[in-house]
């Protein structure tokens, strides 16, 4: 019997996931599988990374390869994501874990043909992922019937809600039976999702992974003190001599592309991701960057979500974020299943109450260090372990004329805040 078994999991769906090398269950997975068994409502927090899919899209699986579908194969299980990227990595996990199960599943989204997905709903399915838009769009044209739904999922919900779905959502909940199971997963809390779930879930089991809001404890947070203009500059000296892969947040599609032609104009592999480009685009992107084709990507947070990139070392925050919230997700992206990841932030002179806002939400200070110099040769002193020490970052002498290393005279090298 393996950790998953002892959930309440059938070894038919268990044995699989052996396979795939899953032999123990994480914090989030233990505290959700049974609940969700018991098909109770789970109101859950979850940093990204922990392994919060697998915590609902397991348990559901198993329910729904116990049980025959009915005629004409209605969809049992709708999931709801806010992001195109986000719905198709919950249909990879889905596809992954299935394994020869007869259960059938389908993501649908909008920026791409919408008659290839009526035809694969048109053949029956289970379980559904979607983006509300999309959703909406098929209902209007009467090609979804959702009557037969016996749970429903809204998964990073925080986001849907700050990206305005919520009456979207409403839309869809109207089209829903009022006897379901309801799930929700987010891996922030704050008065709009209180409120919102007090309509919606019914008696809820509260689980909480780790604590709210957190940055995870394995990932080193850095911010470095910059100018606006040296951005982009800065990013190329941090990651020339560093040959590990970098996913960089722009908190705008400008500062996406401003980045992305920089650091290709400096030859590095580089490529952006954002909402002005296609889903095609998005698509083959995001899979060479798995694939380790490209070193860096850029993108903004709206592409941000889905971005599940294992054993990912460095983030980059270009900009610091406006919503605190945001910085949570965005460092979420590396340090994921317990190893260790460091994010570094880029903050100029005007973004300084952004950071006061972020280190009240994670209850915690973050180490502020001025931007080591370039050394004679122009290389920038970037090293893992140095920047993983945080409090050992030094200042490297200068032996020639950069504008990076004119620093304002009143910025100390890893000054720490009292």
């Amino acid at each position: 019997m393996n950790a998953f078994t002892k959930l309440g999991l059938s070894e038919s769906l268990t044995q699989p996931l052996k396979q795939l090398g899953y032999s123990q269950a994480t914090e989030i997975q233990q505290l959700s599988i049974p609940p969700i068994i018991a098909q109770r409502d789970v109101l859950a927090s979850a940093q990204t990374g922990s392994g919060k899919t697998a915590a609902f899209v397991l348990p559901l699986l198993d329910r729904l390869q116990q049980t025959k579908p009915g005629k004409g194969r209605p969809i049992r299980v709708l999931c709801l994501a806010p992001t195109r990227e986000l719905a198709q990595q919950i249909d990879d996990n889905i596809a992954l874990f299935i394994g020869e199960l007869p259960l059938r599943h389908a993501v649908i989204y909008g920026g791409v043909p919408i008659n290839q997905q009526i035809r694969k709903i048109g053949n029956g399915v289970d379980f559904l992922i979607a983006t509300p838009g999309r959703l909406l769009d098929l209902l209007a044209q009467k090609e979804l019937d959702l009557s037969q739904i016996e749970t429903l999922v809204l998964d990073e919900a925080d986001r849907m809600l700050d990206q305005g779905f919520q009456d979207q959502i409403q839309k869809v909940l109207n089209q829903l039976p009022k006897q379901r199971q309801n799930l929700l997963f987010s891996a922030t809390f704050n008065a709009q999702i209180t409120s919102f779930t007090d309509g919606l879930l019914h008696d809820p089991v509260i689980v909480q992974s780790q604590r709210l809001n957190k940055a995870a404890d394995n990932v080193k947070l850095i911010i470095y003190e910059v100018e606006q203009n040296e951005k982009s500059d800065i990013i190329y000296y941090l990651l020339a001599n560093n040959k590990q892969q970098c996913l960089v947040f722009a908190r705008t599609r400008r500062n996406a592309n401003l980045a992305d032609a920089y650091l290709r104009e400096k030859g590095m592999s580089c490529a952006a991701i954002h909402s002005d480009k296609s889903q095609h685009q998005r698509t083959q992107t995001l899979q060479k960057f798995k694939d380790g084709e490209i070193q860096i990507l850029v993108a903004t947070d709206i592409a941000a979500r889905g971005l599940d990139i294992e054993q990912l070392p460095l983030v980059i925050n270009y900009d610091i974020p406006r919503r605190a919230e945001d910085y949570v997700h965005r460092i979420g992206r590396t340090g994921r299943a317990g190893m260790q990841g460091v994010a570094i932030s880029l903050m100029g002179g005007d973004e300084r109450g952004n950071v006061a806002a972020i280190e009240k939400l994670i209850q915690k200070q973050i180490f502020i260090a001025a931007i080591p110099y370039i050394d004679g040769e122009n290389k920038f002193e970037y090293d893992s372990e140095i920047i993983a020490a945080g409090n050992s970052i030094q200042v490297r002498k200068n032996n020639k004329a950069n504008r990076i290393a004119k620093r304002r005279k009143n910025t100390k090298p890893g000054k720490r805040r009292s």
